[in-house]
């Protein structure tokens, strides 16, 4: 993927601003508002089924969290996302803590039955869980891949038809044919709660303005990454980088994005 077409999808979120709809966790919520701001794009955070079909219908991305989950919650997920479908919004799924309960891990496998997700982002014991390839996961966090993380998102996204993107400290994303790996990020990004709700919600700001998947999410997960290696140039503790992340995204520039950016084929 060439350095100026990140760079050029950065400008467009920039230019057209589009409205992120979330159904998230309750943990991390004001982050994600505040990560997609911070990205260009705007976000609203509404969960009722009175407006959800009205609030989907004028977003650019719809992004569903299961982090918190519960069983109003999944019924919402769902509403949202069909009507999501029948308006050609793009779906972003993050499967927080898929693997590690029953629940979790059907539920997850439900909206990628049910809905036409355009991309799945999760980490790696999330998205190897649910690809059946070994994924363990303990609470919400990777505790290991029994396998070759680029080969098990290739052919996990080959067998869903979907981008499928596992993070980690390399990321690799796929769509059964091209297969990216973005080397971006710093290792105090793990180590707060947030930082993969938060690559969900500017993926979804990237997703919105291409229809190119792959492109916009190696370009999103790239931008999250160049914010995080810029917090922790200052800051040597999670926190510090969780709150320097905001603003070193508000500041990032296309073409600085552009320069930083390491992406590339696998």
């Amino acid at each position: 993927m060439e350095a100026r077409e990140i760079g050029r999808l950065f400008e467009k979120v920039r230019a057209n601003r589009p409205l992120v709809h979330h159904i998230t966790n309750y943990v991390t919520v004001n982050d994600c508002a505040n990560i997609t701001l911070c990205a260009g794009a705007a976000p609203v955070m509404s969960h009722s089924r009175r407006e959800t079909g009205e609030m989907v219908a004028m977003a650019g991305a719809l992004v569903l969290n299961i982090g918190t989950l519960d069983t109003r919650q999944v019924e919402q997920m769902l509403a949202a996302g069909r009507k999501a479908n029948t308006q050609g919004v793009p779906v972003v799924l993050d499967p927080v803590g898929a693997g590690a309960t029953r629940f979790r891990t059907k539920t997850s496998l439900r909206l990628l039955r049910e809905l036409e997700v355009a991309v799945l982002k999760g980490n790696g014991g999330e998205i190897a869980s649910l690809a059946g390839a070994g994924g363990k996961v303990r609470g919400v966090d990777s505790d290991g891949v029994g396998g070759k993380p680029e080969q098990i998102t290739r052919e996990y996204a080959s067998r869903l038809g979907t981008v499928v993107a596992m993070t980690g400290p390399a990321d690799f994303l796929s769509d059964g044919r091209r297969t990216l790996r973005v080397d971006n990020g710093h290792p105090l990004m793990g180590r707060f709660s947030g930082s993969g709700c938060m690559a969900a919600s500017v993926t979804g700001a990237f997703a919105a303005v291409s229809k190119d998947r792959v492109a916009a999410t190696a370009a999103a997960l790239a931008a999250f990454g160049v914010a995080g290696e810029k917090a922790a140039v200052r800051n040597t503790t999670p926190y510090g980088v969780r709150m320097a992340i905001f603003d070193e995204l508000f500041n990032l520039s296309p073409a600085e994005l552009a320069e930083r950016a390491r992406v590339r084929k696998v």
